[in-house]
């Protein structure tokens, strides 16, 4: 036994050779491999990113010996412009400005501010939504809600833009400014608060001259002269040889992104959707009202029901002919304009090259009254001294300038191009009017459709917008106008337009038994129609489904009842209870609200069994008004005061329960 276990020299030798064998395979032989891929993979992401965190905006303020950071957030572009504004004025006032996305920073940092000498945070917050903070603005809401960093010693000061007709005024400004001093932040000037539905320029302009006095009061710093315009970007013309396949011709970030469609699609990349249909909902009268349905089937989008679709529009092609004409200019010129500033992180105020009409149609603003600052911008482009002195004027924060700009620009509803045809003097360069011009806006709308019936396409409900201004002349809504001309046609040719879908807190309870109110006059019916269409899904699929009721109202039934067939189609089927009010069809007018007034049982029944309600359409009057008449069920339904009405309503939003999904 002792014998046999015994190794022999044999197997010694064997085991030897086995052994060198493994070392060499693993050791030697792959550490011979392997070197040159792992110099290959350390050429460094890693580094990179290191990189990156170190480029943060604090460090990027000490590099370029900027003491005053501009945060924005912003959905449609104006609290962007806003702080663009101020960043440039701060070199007024000795100081240097720049502006930061918060979604591309390290709010963290925002601790280390006051490494900078006389440093100053200045944040331009929108309100979205049901008091939500803007997309951009999402980690900084977060920050500041979870943080407990201290931020003692850091100097800002907040200007909000809201609209009075929304319930939410305002709510992320306001939240900024207080949670920054909860924070220990030192407020430098009072909180601003501009309001969309009057006239938000003038509450920025009235805001922003007393804020640079009271900053320069602060940090013991004086205004450096007089305000000189400055220009942020560089023109740098194209050569005509300059190959075709790199100039954009309307993409929104990627260029050939229409040509070459590639999904994920999203903001910065929309999808070119074809037009199915696009037909007149209304049955006469001088309005009209469209029902769009858009092929996704193509394109991997998926969207919920209460979602919206976002339009990227094409401004009016004879406005743009006719700014081309009075500036005389060749519109198919293609130029690039590029940021002056090498660190900035934005190098160019839209795609970049592209001709003038591209820029005109697709990139630049030209249908909304111009901004003061634009105004006084274009004054240095004037050979006469009394147009001169006029635009200056309006762009002056007295009571005399705040006037004239109210009713020249605002009141009656003068574009860049009216202004131009009314001061013949005026002849800016054609790519400084494209500069200071703000960003083209996509268009939302709430989809009227349920991908449980539509999973392929995507509907929408619009109406035409057209009005005379009191200068005589025509104004259109850019993208139902647009929209109107995009008709599919008889030959195969497809209409395409540039669409993503983003995602809304407007949705149907998770229980198809729940009961729901929904409340939607006009085109506020349009996510109701897709609710219906889901609740009647299921149904048709056995399962049950609780009380589905609209309140739905226009101005004559034999003229704008959008979707009639279809409604009374499911009232038919006892999918739906519908309650009508048409306004006009009658001495005394009828609004939703007044049939709300007379179902106080049916609403309170809902309420009672754990229901939902929801609001669609006009925030400033009906909104409002269904409210106040929720208010008074409440108070006599329910026997409360107002008070603990009011309360009630509030606890129904932050569960989910109340939702309203309202325009201005």
């Amino acid at each position: 036994m002792a014998a046999g276990s015994l190794i022999s020299l044999t197997d010694i030798f064997i085991l030897s050779l086995a052994g060198g064998f493994a070392l060499y395979w693993f050791f030697i032989r792959n550490k011979k491999q392997e070197t040159p891929n792992f110099k290959k993979l350390t050429i460094a992401p890693v580094l990179e990113r290191s990189e990156s965190s170190d480029t943060s905006f604090i460090t990027k303020m000490k590099n370029t010996n900027r003491n005053v950071v501009v945060f924005y957030g912003s959905q449609t572009g104006t609290a962007e412009e806003f702080a663009t504004r101020l960043a440039k004025d701060a070199s007024r006032y000795g100081m240097k400005g720049m502006v930061a996305d918060p979604e591309e920073c390290e709010m963290e940092d925002l601790t280390k501010l006051t490494e900078i000498e006389n440093s100053l945070a200045i944040f331009c917050m929108a309100t979205y939504g049901e008091g939500d903070p803007t997309d951009n603005a999402q980690e900084l809401h977060e920050y500041l809600s979870n943080g407990n960093d201290k931020l003692t010693g850091l100097r800002y000061a907040v200007f909000g833009l809201g609209n009075k007709t929304y319930e939410h005024y305002n709510s992320m400004g306001i939240f900024v400014d207080k949670r920054l001093e909860e924070l220990g932040a030192e407020r430098v000037f009072e909180l601003g608060l501009g309001d969309d539905d009057a006239n938000i320029e003038e509450d920025f302009v009235t805001w922003k001259e007393k804020f640079w006095p009271a900053v320069c009061a602060y940090f013991g710093v004086e205004a450096t002269g007089e305000n000189v315009n400055t220009r942020q970007y560089a023109l740098t013309p194209i050569a005509e040889d300059f190959p075709k396949e790199k100039i954009f011709t309307g993409e929104v970030a990627r260029i050939g992104a229409f040509a070459n469609q590639k999904p994920p699609f999203d903001v910065k990349n929309p999808y070119l959707a074809p037009i199915l249909v696009n037909r007149e909902l209304h049955k006469g009268g001088d309005r009209s009202c469209m029902h769009i349905e858009l092929d996704i089937s193509e394109s991997k989008i998926r969207y919920e029901t209460g979602d919206h679709v976002a339009i990227y529009p094409i401004n009016d092609t004879e406005i743009v002919e006719k700014l081309g004409q009075r500036l005389g200019v060749d519109l198919d010129t293609v130029f690039s304009l590029t940021n002056i500033d090498e660190d900035a992180s934005k190098k160019h105020p839209f795609p970049c090259p592209c001709s003038y009409r591209t820029a005109l149609m697709h990139y630049v603003d030209i249908t909304n009254p111009p901004r003061t600052h634009v105004l006084g911008e274009l004054a240095e482009y004037t050979d006469s001294p009394q147009d001169k002195e006029f635009l200056q004027k309006m762009t002056q924060a007295t009571d005399e300038g705040k006037k004239l700009y109210q009713d020249w620009i605002h009141n009656d509803h003068r574009n860049i191009l009216a202004v131009l045809e009314d001061i013949p003097s005026l002849k800016p360069p054609i790519d400084h009017l494209c500069e200071l011009l703000p960003r083209l806006q996509p268009r939302f709308y709430s989809i009227s459709s349920s991908p449980k019936v539509h999973p392929k396409s995507i509907h929408i409900t619009a109406v035409l917008i057209q009005y005379t201004t009191p200068t005589k002349r025509l104004s259109k809504g850019v993208c139902t106008s647009w929209l109107a001309t995009m008709k599919p046609s008889g030959d195969g040719a497809q209409m395409r337009v540039p669409i993503y879908v983003r995602k809304s807190q407007f949705r149907l309870p998770f229980k198809t038994v729940t009961p729901i109110v929904m409340i939607g006059p006009g085109t506020g019916l349009a996510p109701f129609r897709g609710f219906i269409q889901e609740r009647n899904y299921f149904r048709e699929e056995g399962k049950p489904v609780g009380d589905t009721i609209l309140y739905f109202g226009c101005r004559n039934k034999s003229v704008d009842f959008i979707y009639e067939e279809e409604l009374l189609d499911y009232q038919e089927k006892k999918v739906l209870t519908l309650h009508t009010a048409f306004s006009r069809d009658q001495e005394h007018k009828v609004y939703v609200q007044h049939l709300i007034d007379q179902n106080h049982d049916e609403i309170w029944n809902v309420l009672n069994n754990n229901g939902h309600i929801y609001i669609c359409g006009d925030a400033k009057n009906m909104a409002r008004d269904v409210h106040t008449m929720l208010v008074k069920i409440l108070t006599t339904k329910g026997q409360m005061g107002t008070a603990d009405a009011e309360d009630y309503i509030k606890k129904l939003q932050s569960k989910g329960r109340y939702s309203a999904d309202v325009w201005s």
